[in-house]
């Protein structure tokens, strides 16, 4: 178990692997709170399963861009520490199941080998930043926006204060105004532009999809290339510090801005300004590594089924703006490949392309930079690996996420109606596998892993009960989602529920319906113009459960009686705040902030300290279970209960004290100063919890 140590490069990465070792034996010990654990391991990719014992690991892939190399690593870690089963998320990563806890440090040293990360895949931090899969080759696109995507990764990685927000933040880049990276459903979303030759991105703020899903507002319509990080510091300050951390329902970046308003967070933006390390963060894009192409005799081929190379040319092949290349899609069912085919198609990219592949938000594969000539070998590889079936990106390509297959949120299965409806549409409406303009989404529950809302035709898992209180797997049909481009869209409307097997006769009516009066309007339009009780009206026949039969209780891709069954959700990384647990938390920040410190790392030491100080007022709040909704409230309330009534001495109140975070800028003397402040916080917080308990 300790070999991994010698065979990593980074100092960094190793002392997080070795940590990560050291606080499962604490776990397994008794020695860590269960909840403080989920915590931890979040952060660090590690998901529990709907199934017990064994854990889902999150490979976070920033913008979806793997390489053969990183590709074959992933195979390996996947044959011997999972099931060699790979699953394609709708955030570019790649996830892995049914992981033995134990065993994740080792993993997660093997994936180092080539770069590859787990940190912050999972748990209240950046998530993942996505973008664009045409990213680098789109032809409408103003510049590439790779190196500014990974630049954004690379900055906020381990960054003190991305790691313990509220929940979780999300941020996408698009590389033309199609906004492909989708930045309206972001909590930041960048759409690149040129002005006057000069790069930069319109910026929209506060996105959201789940139960309760927001159109992004702008924040801006043009900001420079180096004023993007400066910003994203800023935006995530402010959401640390006045975000809900209690009621998960209320605690994501869409909330806040609901509350307060554009203008409101634009104020505490502003007061953030000071505090922020850099001003201007230039992002030199020509160090970004240059794409090098194979170079190879183009075998000879014979395709022995003309029509079926010219469906799948009709809808695979994607332009590219080099000339003389194209990136060619593989449409991938459900998102889940295995590794034997994973292998094969690195070997593929190494020896006849550039050596890479991207991993799209419809949980696709786009291989870029293929030669026009080699298409014809490229097919007919791709055909025997089974990867050449046509209709990428198009309606006949159903995203949905896990469901109820491993997902403790699961209430009814989207992989076995996805399957079903796929099924469908290539038997009844061959027609849809040419087209791009019906958009079908499944997610398993309402918070749209499976992105159901933002769809053309959409369906979320439910549960219905009879009037005998029986109850049955269902659907929520949505209808009217559609993506307009440069930040605008629509979010689809809630028209029906329905029991799941009625599912492929919800399809067909709408299917029909379009066909027969569409008028050759988009989806979008044609649902605008007939408007939601229109489809209500056909569809309502559905809804009706006083008629189920057995068959309605099984839900799809099973064989026994449905029963919902929802775990603990931990995608938002649910804390229960113990006073201990708190006040050993201010201690770890102090030694991080001191370790800072002795690394020159003014702004990450404050930021340490500042959480620490938070965390100790914390302790005392919960104790007397007072409200700790946001840190701001916290810094308030603790004045209130504790330095007004003269209970503990600060002399300009604690609030003066602990906000000098954004009245100060990011020096070496400053850190120093706050650090011994948050030393003093603790030891007089804490002395005054052991009066307390002592006198109890």
């Amino acid at each position: 178990m300790q070999s991994f140590r010698t065979e990593i490069e980074n100092p960094i990465v190793e002392k997080d692997i070795i940590e990560l070792e050291r606080k499962i034996h604490q776990f397994k010990g008794g020695n860590i709170d269960e909840e403080k654990f989920r915590s931890l391991r979040l952060a660090r990719g590690i998901y529990g399963q709907r199934q017990p014992g064994v854990q889902m690991i999150r490979i976070k892939l920033p913008y979806g861009k793997v390489t053969s190399h990183q590709l074959l690593r992933i195979a390996d870690v996947s044959d011997e520490y999972s099931r060699g089963r790979l699953h394609i998320t709708t955030r570019q990563d790649i996830q892995i199941h049914y992981v033995d806890l134990e065993r994740t440090p080792e993993l997660w040293a093997q994936l180092e080998k080539d770069k590859v990360t787990i940190r912050e895949a999972c748990g209240n931090t950046v998530r993942n930043v996505t973008a664009s899969e045409t990213a680098g080759i789109d032809v409408d696109e103003p510049f590439d926006v790779s190196p500014y995507a990974h630049a954004v990764f690379e900055y906020f990685l381990r960054n003190p204060i991305g790691q313990e927000m509220g929940r979780k933040f999300k941020v996408s880049f698009s590389a033309s105004d199609a906004d492909t990276g989708l930045s309206y459903m972001h909590d930041l979303g960048f759409i690149a532009k040129e002005k006057k030759g000069e790069r930069g991105f319109k910026v929209m703020l506060g996105g959201g999809l789940g139960s309760q899903p927001r159109h992004a507002d702008k924040l801006y319509d043009f900001l420079p290339t180096d004023k993007i990080i400066p910003l994203m510091e800023g935006v995530i300050r402010v959401f640390d510090r006045y975000g809900e951390r209690k009621s998960r329902a209320k605690a994501r970046m869409k909330f806040l801005l609901k509350d307060i308003g554009l203008e409101g967070f634009k104020k505490l933006l502003e007061e953030e300004q000071l505090a922020i390390p850099h001003k201007t963060y230039p992002i030199s894009f020509e160090a970004y590594p240059k794409v090098k192409v194979a170079e190879v005799e183009t075998p000879k081929v014979v395709i022995d089924d003309q029509v079926a190379f010219e469906q799948w040319k009709s809808t695979n092949l994607v332009p590219q703006k080099q000339e003389g290349y194209v990136a060619i899609g593989i449409k991938v069912l459900l998102g889940d490949f295995y590794t034997d085919k994973a292998r094969e198609l690195a070997k593929l990219v190494q020896d006849y392309a550039a050596g890479e592949i991207r991993l799209s938000l419809r949980q696709n594969i786009l291989i870029p930079y293929v030669k026009k000539e080699l298409v014809p070998f490229f097919y007919q590889k791709l055909r025997k690996m089974g990867f050449a079936e046509a209709g990428y990106n198009k309606a006949l390509d159903i995203t949905a996420c896990p469901g109820t297959d491993t997902c403790n949120l699961g209430i009814a299965s989207s992989t076995g109606i996805a399957d079903e409806l796929e099924r469908l549409i290539k038997a009844e409406y061959p027609q849809y596998i040419n087209n791009p303009d019906v958009v079908i989404k499944i997610s398993g529950c309402m918070n749209a892993c499976g992105q159901h809302n933002m769809a053309h035709i959409g369906f979320q898992g439910m549960s219905i009960r009879t009037k005998d209180k029986l109850v049955a797997p269902a659907l929520q049909v949505l209808l009217g989602g559609g993506n307009y481009g440069d930040g605008r869209a629509r979010f689809a409307d809630k028209v029906a529920k329905i029991p799941s097997k009625r599912g492929p006769q919800a399809l067909r009516l709408i299917l029909d319906d379009f066909e027969a009066n569409g008028k050759g309007l988009s989806f979008t339009d044609y649902y605008e113009e007939k408007g939601q009780h229109y489809f209500y009206d056909f569809l309502k026949p559905l809804t009706n459960v006083d008629n189920l039969t057995q068959e309605d209780f099984i839900d799809w891709g099973n064989e026994e009686k449905y029963k919902k069954e929802i775990g603990i959700g931990e995608c938002a990384g649910v804390i229960v705040d113990l006073v201990a647990t708190l006040f050993f938390d201010s201690k770890e920040k102090i030694e991080n902030a001191e370790e800072a410190i002795g690394e020159g790392k003014w702004a990450a030491s404050i930021y340490y300290a500042y959480q620490s100080m938070v965390n100790s007022a914390k302790a005392l709040l919960t104790a007397e279970k007072v409200k700790t909704n946001t840190h701001a409230s916290i810094i308030k309330d603790f004045d209130r209960l504790y330095v007004e009534t003269g209970k503990i001495a600060f002399e300009d109140g604690f609030a003066n004290l602990v906000l000098q975070l954004n009245k100060n800028e990011p020096s070496e003397a400053f850190a120093k100063k706050y650090l011994e402040d948050a030393k003093t916080v603790l030891d007089r917080l804490e002395t005054f919890r052991k009066l307390e308990l002592e006198h109890a």
